[in-house]
C-alpha cells in the first residue's frame, strides 16, 4: 500500500482533515521526546495553530532511539490521529518539520541557538528530569554527572536545555521558553530550579542569567492515549487508503493547562484550546482528587465486583452512582474555587470519559502502586473533610475497598504490584479486615498517619473494609 506523505495527501478522502494546501511550516518549537502522547496531544494543538501561523512547526528530538523520528521522516512528518469514542474520527497531523535522532547533536545544538525557536517542550516522563525525591536536581544521577563533566553531547534533557540557553546568552539572543509537559506537580518551578542548579555547577554567570531571564511555565496535560497497535494501523489504512506506520490514537477529551508567566509563549496555544491560567495548581488538584481519586475507587471496588475495565465498571449502575456521589459529596466541597474551572462540568466530563467504550483502561493497571497513590488521590480529600469536621462516607468506603483488595490478592496468591508490595502482602497475610486497617494505619502505608489517632475515622474504615471483604454492597455503596 502507498505510504502517507505530502506527495500523497491528495489521495485522502475529502472528509479527512489534513494539511492539504497548507505550506510546510517553519521550525519554531523544539520538542524532546516525540512519543505517542506528544504526537496525540501537544502536536495536535500546534497543528491547529499552524492553520493560521506557519512559524511554529516542531523539530522532534529523540535522545534515546531512532524509531519514531525515522518513521516521521519517512512520512514527511505526517501521521494520523485517531480519536476513539462511540463515534471515532481521524485527522492527519502536519505539525512536525524536522526529525533529529540521537546522532544529530550538531543540528539540535544549532536549533536551540536559533532565534526563530521560541519554545522548547518536553515529554520525557517524570524520571527524565533527573530529580531527587525532594524535586531538586539529582547531582548524582549518571546522566547529570556525565553532562557536568563536559560530555560533548548531553545525555539529559537538563543538559540540552542549558546548552541551548548558554548559546543564546553568548549570542545575545533572548532565551526560548522551556515548557515541561509531563504530569509532575509544579513541573515548571522544578525544571527552572534544576536548570539553575545545573548551570551553577558550570557557570555562575549563566546560572544568574537563567534565574533572572528564563521563564518556565508549569503545565498540566491530560488525555488517555492507548498504545498504537496493528488494529489501529489497519483501521487507518482502511479509512485513508494509505499506509501510516506513525499513527496514534487518543480519547476525544484533551486538556492542556499552561501557567501564565507574564510573557508570550510564542504560538497562540490558547486559541487552539489550551487553558492559560495563573492557577495550574488548582487544575492539578482537581484532576488528582476527582479524576485520579475516582479512578482508584473504580479499580479496587470494580475488581472486587468482578469487572475488568473502567468502562465495564461504569456500566455497573450501583458502582457508577457511588463514584458520582463521592465526587459530589466528598471531593468537590473540599476543593477551592479555580478561575475558569467549572467543577461540576469537569465532574461530568470525567464520568463521560470513564464510560467511553472505545478506550479499554484495565482496572488491574490502575490498581497498581496504591500505597503511593492513595495518600494523594484520596488521603488529601479525607484529611480536608476531617479538618472540616466531616466524615466522608464514600472516601472511607473506597479506602475500605483497597484494604479488602489487598486481602483478596494475598489469599488468591497474586502479587501486589506496588513499591511496598512485600510489606503489604506481609501485613495482609492471615489478617482480617479490621486488623489490616490497623496495621496499615500504624505503618502509614496507603492510609494517612493521622488515621491511627482518629478513633471514629479508624472505626469507619474498619467497618467499610469488613463490608467490602464480605461483599455486603448494599451497606458499602449506600
Amino acid at each position: 500500500m502507498i505510504r502517507l506523505t505530502r506527495a500523497t495527501l491528495d489521495r485522502l478522502p475529502a472528509t479527512i482533515a489534513s494539511p492539504r494546501g497548507r505550506p510546510e511550516p517553519q521550525v519554531g518549537i523544539v520538542h524532546f521526546g516525540p512519543g505517542a502522547f506528544h504526537r496525540a496531544h501537544q502536536a495536535a494543538y500546534v497543528d491547529t495553530v499552524l492553520r493560521h501561523d506557519p512559524r511554529w512547526g516542531i523539530a522532534a528530538v529523540s535522545m534515546r532511539s531512532r524509531g519514531t523520528v525515522e518513521a516521521l521522516e519517512q512520512q514527511d512528518g505526517l501521521y494520523t490521529l485517531a480519536i476513539r469514542d462511540a463515534e471515532s474520527v481521524m485527522r492527519v497531523i502536519g505539525a512536525h518539520r524536522r526529525f533529529l535522532a540521537p546522532d544529530a547533536a550538531a543540528e539540535t545544538h544549532a536549533l536551540l541557538a536559533d532565534s526563530a525557536v521560541g519554545l522548547v517542550t518536553t515529554t520525557v516522563t517524570e524520571k527524565g528530569y533527573c530529580l531527587s525525591g525532594d524535586g531538586t536536581l539529582d547531582r548524582n544521577h549518571p546522566d547529570i554527572v556525565r553532562d557536568l563533566a563536559g560530555a560533548p553531547v548531553p545525555a539529559s534533557v537538563i543538559g540540552w536545555i542549558v546548552a541551548g540557553l548558554a548559546a543564546r546568552r553568548v549570542a545575545g539572543i533572548a532565551p526560548f521558553v522551556p515548557m515541561p509537559c509531563d504530569n509532575l506537580a509544579s513541573n515548571g518551578a522544578k525544571l527552572h530550579a534544576a536548570l539553575v542548579a545545573f548551570a551553577q555547577a558550570r557557570d555562575a554567570g549563566l546560572a544568574d542569567w537563567i534565574a533572572g531571564e528564563v521563564r518556565v511555565p508549569s503545565t498540566m496535560v491530560d488525555s488517555i492515549t492507548p498504545a498504537s497497535d496493528d488494529a489501529l494501523y489497519a483501521a487507518v489504512a482502511d479509512t485513508l487508503g494509505l499506509e501510516d506506520r506513525a499513527a496514534v490514537q487518543r480519547e476525544r477529551f484533551t486538556q492542556w493547562v499552561i501557567q501564565d508567566v507574564g510573557i508570550p509563549l510564542g504560538p497562540d496555544l490558547a486559541a487552539a484550546g489550551a487553558t492559560v491560567t495563573s492557577d495550574v495548581a488548582g487544575y492539578e488538584k482537581a484532576k488528582l482528587r476527582i479524576l485520579n481519586g475516582a479512578h482508584s475507587t473504580l479499580a479496587y471496588l470494580g475488581l472486587l465486583r468482578g469487572h475488568a475495565s473502567v468502562a465495564e465498571a461504569m456500566g455497573d449502575a450501583d458502582l457508577a452512582g457511588f463514584v458520582d456521589a463521592m465526587i459530589r459529596r466528598d471531593i468537590m466541597p473540599m476543593l477551592p474555587a479555580v478561575p475558569g474551572l467549572d467543577l461540576d462540568a469537569y465532574r461530568e466530563q470525567v464520568l463521560a470519559r470513564f464510560r467511553n467504550p472505545a478506550i479499554v483502561h484495565r482496572l488491574d493497571q490502575i490498581a497498581q502502586d496504591g500505597s503511593q497513590k492513595l495518600p494523594y488521590r484520596l488521603g488529601d480529600t479525607l484529611a480536608a473533610n476531617r479538618a472540616a469536621g466531616r466524615m466522608p462516607a464514600q472516601v472511607v468506603a473506597a479506602l475500605g475497598g483497597w484494604v479488602a483488595f489487598l486481602i483478596a490478592r494475598t489469599r488468591q496468591g497474586h502479587a501486589i504490584v506496588d513499591p511496598a508490595g512485600d510489606r503489604l502482602a506481609a501485613a495482609a497475610h492471615g489478617a482480617d479486615p479490621t486488623s489490616l486497617v490497623r496495621r496499615l494505619a500504624e505503618a502509614g502505608l496507603g492510609l494517612p498517619p493521622q488515621v491511627a489517632g482518629d478513633a471514629p475515622l479508624l472505626a469507619a474504615i474498619e467497618r467499610a473494609a469488613v463490608a467490602a471483604h464480605e461483599k455486603r454492597w448494599d451497606a458499602l455503596l449506600a
